[in-house]
């Protein structure tokens, strides 16, 4: 695993994330206690990203749980693959006579029939969702719990059951333990308070849009053909516009979007014809776009 803070912050670099020292040492410790990391903050920010740089730091496998309004505990931990079941029973059904044959009373033939049923509810016909994926795992894996926020309280509430002891039952099949614990990072974009019971549970890690600093940092490090006069420019209009009142403030990939759009049009300052050519890569509604346009010479005042 990590072995300090400062290895932390190398191996996310090394995969092109910027940690600052308050991220790596929520990371480290939740590493090394075994806590899952809840990460918030506002939409756009790169706390999904931060989960899928956690996999790769650490070289193990990704496993998402994409929650929604509706999610429950069926549709996050397993399915029955009934298709392939439905098979078995004809399977059986044409070979009934062969099962019974050495059967003396009808009870004993119902008992050897019945006798079938484990077979039906098994791990063949057991098809895992993401939860249930993670603890079978035979390898350590990294969980992500994308958008905690957007499911119920009543999933939220089974997710720190199964957070507190890493082991969920199945009626047919009994409990499954992990094999190993997985690393956990659950996002949430606060589209509705969390129990406390989670936020116990966890690590906490608010992510917010980056200083202009540490945003130049990122933009540098990801779009490295891009000149510094002009990613200064970017990285100056970009803050100005999230500073606006909008209905959604561009995200840190929307604004490397726009700063490569920017190096693929050959663009050396921010040209306000080219800026507002290109103004779709950062600004996704048509009210945020006509705000944007109407204040543009003092989002590129003195930037030229």
């Amino acid at each position: 695993m990590f072995k300090s803070v400062e290895d932390v912050q190398q191996r996310f670099r090394d995969a092109r994330y910027i940690a600052s020292r308050r991220i790596a040492t929520v990371v480290y410790l939740a590493a090394r206690m075994g806590r899952p990391i809840l990460i918030e903050g506002p939409a756009g920010v790169g706390k999904t990203e931060m989960a899928k740089v956690l996999a790769e730091a650490t070289s193990r496998r990704l496993i998402r749980l994409q929650c929604y309004e509706g999610l429950d505990e069926g549709k996050a931990l397993y399915e029955w693959k009934y298709a392939k079941q439905l098979l078995y029973t004809q399977l059986l059904k044409e070979r009934i006579g062969e099962l019974i044959e050495d059967t003396h009373s009808l009870p004993e033939a119902v008992a050897k029939i019945a006798g079938q049923d484990d077979a039906f509810f098994s791990f063949q016909f057991l098809s895992p969702r993401p939860l249930l994926s993670a603890i079978q795992a035979d390898d350590e894996v990294v969980l992500l719990v994308d958008e905690i926020d957007k499911a119920e309280p009543e999933f939220e509430a089974f997710l720190l059951e199964v957070l507190s002891d890493f082991q969920v039952s199945v009626p047919e099949l009994g409990t499954i333990a992990a094999k190993h614990i997985p690393l956990v990072a659950l996002t949430s974009n606060n589209a509705r308070e969390l129990s406390d019971g989670l936020k116990r549970r966890c690590l906490h890690l608010f992510i917010d849009f980056p200083a202009p600093r540490e945003e130049l940092e990122i933009l540098r490090l990801k779009v490295p053909e891009i000149s510094e006069r002009l990613a200064q420019a970017v990285v100056t209009a970009v803050q100005r516009i999230r500073a606006m009142e909008l209905r959604k403030p561009p995200s840190v990939s929307e604004s490397l979007d726009w700063a490569r759009s920017l190096v693929i049009l050959n663009a050396e300052t921010l040209d306000p014809a080219v800026v507002e050519a290109t103004l779709t890569m950062l600004v996704k509604y048509e009210k945020d776009m006509e705000r944007v346009k109407g204040a543009l010479d003092k989002v590129l005042a003195d930037l030229n």
